[in-house]
């Protein structure tokens, strides 16, 4: 049963909103570029392993895709996490290539690829780092110490892996293709087979799960160094991605292809609340998208896609779902 469906990760979308915005020969262009296309091959990892959890006892499990959960300053991110009766598990998947190397003696993760050697963040260690977060979440909030367990899903058939160092037998139940992942979880059902939780106790573990998930905003933006005043105002093309159309006969027109559209300005106030802030007023949004009238700004800001609080200056409008 899915309580928490799988959407496109909010930081891929500040990614791309970055991408829309920044000049193409900005000094760290190349470098959003590359996380962008890591992160997305990422994302479409996680969707492949969806096909398997259709396997899985519908009644007796709960998944919750894509949560993140805050941890002080950080953010504690799950690919997906499976809660039972029985215990809870943690899921990391990795669409990567090549060989991919797991050193438990140095707690590293190594991915070889055309005879290029690359290190990552260990994600056995993280997974780690994750069920240590849940287990002490669970005893503040008061839930019996149901067993947490965690796995790696390697999602690339074509990748291989290999385990090294002291840890080899401990690691290697953690890590799986994804094609293996179902005989992984009737060996876990074997391991813990007596109830934990009560019906009542895994709806609230759940309902209070979903309430904490906190998407990360804008926060690319400073990790990378990047003002905004370097991202580029206007309204994309939806044809021919030109910046910045303009408004002609009350339509948004391209002077590149020539189009006209009533609707482009949504994608870019959509931009605006990924990448500045959640709320934008009349006078931000007329010098965002290059509007001169304050009462064009204001019929284009009326949307079902749109609600608002406030009146005259003090008004602000914001998503009614977010992102849309």
């Amino acid at each position: 049963m899915i309580v928490k469906a799988r959407t496109i990760p909010l930081k891929l979308l500040i990614l791309a909103a970055i991408l829309r915005r920044l000049p193409p020969n900005h000094e760290k262009y190349q470098a959003i570029f590359e996380e962008f296309k890591r992160r997305e091959a990422g994302y479409q990892g996680e969707v492949s392993v969806d096909y398997y959890y259709r396997f899985l006892p519908q009644q007796k499990y709960r998944i919750l895709h894509d949560l993140n959960l805050p941890d002080g300053d950080y953010n504690c991110q799950i690919d997906t996490l499976l809660a039972t009766p029985e215990f809870i598990q943690i899921i990391d998947v990795k669409n990567m290539s090549g060989k991919l190397i797991f050193d438990t003696e140095n707690q590293q993760f190594i991915q070889i690829t055309n005879d290029k050697e690359k290190g990552y963040p260990d994600p056995i260690a993280q997974a780690w780092r994750h069920k240590e977060y849940l287990r002490k979440w669970l005893i503040a909030n008061g839930f019996p110490p149901v067993p947490i367990d965690y796995i790696v899903v390697i999602s690339n058939p074509y990748a291989t892996y290999v385990i090294s160092g002291p840890s080899t037998r401990k690691i290697n139940p953690r890590i799986c293709k994804a094609d293996a992942f179902i005989g992984k979880m009737q060996v876990l059902e074997k391991m813990y087979p007596e109830p934990i939780l009560s019906e009542k106790e895994l709806r609230k573990l759940c309902r209070l799960l979903i309430k904490m998930n906190t998407p990360p905003t804008n926060f690319l933006l400073s990790r990378y160094g990047i003002y905004r005043s370097e991202l580029l105002p206007g309204v994309h093309c939806p044809i021919c991605y030109y910046l910045p159309m303009i408004r002609k006969k009350q339509k948004w027109y391209c002077p590149h292809c020539h189009h006209f559209s009533t609707t482009a300005h949504l994608e870019a106030l959509m931009d605006y609340f990924l990448l500045y802030d959640m709320k934008i007023t009349n006078k931000q949004f007329r010098e965002f998208a290059h509007v001169n009238s304050i009462h064009t700004a204001k019929r284009l800001l009326t949307s079902d896609k749109i609600k608002f609080s406030g009146t005259n200056k003090g008004r602000v409008y914001f998503p009614v779902t977010f992102p849309w």
